[in-house]
């Protein structure tokens, strides 16, 4: 497999397309027996946005996992708006380098860093602010940006959100906002599985022509296949190129919610559903251990 161009700093290997697809493997499973461990917890979601974060933490974002720094200066950054998909940000932070791989084994314990939602409470590394309250990632992570254009930083601050989230009115604030200051050192993602936790999207509240609405508001907006690699790095270089030059940026990453497990595919019902030890034995043969399990 061919090398590709690469932004990371701090990282000592360019990896290859297969080389990321075996990382998200190896989160796929780390998610699963997180919560399958506590028996508590959101796999859907986290499984179909596995690839999309991936890319950003092992290809794209200019980090520095081992100097932590919560204002974030001089490297891109990354928010997580729809908190409940945190195990599959915990395994990402921690096969990153963030903190000890085997502390995914304390997600949803009593008294663990490792809370059903991100929050920065007790000092968890790559955590900055509190999620898990919908709506709110993209009005902290435009704050963000458009601090860092007032302070010279050229990097880019990125934010993941759910579609069903799109029904929340404070997203369509910060989608005003971004375009309006020229916050375009910003890029945007909607995990757009067309499924929540009550059922389909186009159900539960019609997104409509979500493009479309955005383009309106005053967005770049692309389209890539949210479980295809080489597309989520592709889309993410073009964002990146296209920085700085007047416009917010968002994508629209298409995605299937419990994607890698055949049984968790093509329903709502894993939203916020742990399986049982048989069903986590069955998703674990799916998924191939690439980099040890903790």
């Amino acid at each position: 497999m061919q090398k590709k161009t690469n932004y990371l700093k701090h990282f000592d290997n360019i990896m290859t397309i297969n080389e990321l697809k075996d990382v998200a493997s190896q989160v796929r499973r780390d998610i699963i027996r997180m919560v399958h461990g506590c028996q508590s917890g959101h796999p859907g979601g986290s499984l179909g946005a596995t690839d999309i974060v991936t890319a950003l933490y092992f290809d794209q974002m200019q980090i520095d996992p081992k100097n932590f720094k919560m204002d974030g200066a001089g490297e891109d950054m990354f928010f997580l708006s729809n908190g409940h998909i945190s195990p599959m940000l915990y395994s990402i932070l921690a096969r990153r380098g963030y903190f000890p791989v085997a502390e995914l084994a304390t997600f949803r314990r009593l008294g663990t860093r490792l809370q059903g939602h991100p929050t920065p409470v007790e000092g968890l590394p790559g955590i900055r602010v509190a999620s898990g309250s919908l709506g709110q990632g993209l009005s902290v992570a435009a704050g963000v940006a458009q601090a860092k254009k007032l302070n010279g930083d050229n990097h880019l601050v990125f934010c993941l959100m759910g579609d069903g989230e799109q029904e929340e009115g404070q997203i369509w604030e910060a989608a005003m906002y971004a375009p309006a200051k020229n916050v375009d050192n910003l890029v945007a993602i909607v995990d757009y599985n067309k499924k929540q936790i009550d059922g389909p999207t186009d159900e539960v509240m019609n997104l409509g022509d979500l493009k479309a609405k955005y383009e309106s508001f005053g967005w770049k907006v692309y389209e890539c296949n949210g479980n295809d690699m080489q597309q989520i790095v592709d889309t993410l270089n073009i964002t990146r190129k296209n920085a700085h030059k007047g416009q917010a940026q968002i994508i629209l990453a298409h995605t299937e919610m419990g994607f890698g497990v055949d049984f968790m595919m093509g329903t709502h019902k894993w939203h916020g559903t742990p399986p049982n030890d048989e069903q986590a034995a069955n998703a674990l043969s799916q998924l191939k251990e690439t980099l040890g399990d903790y």
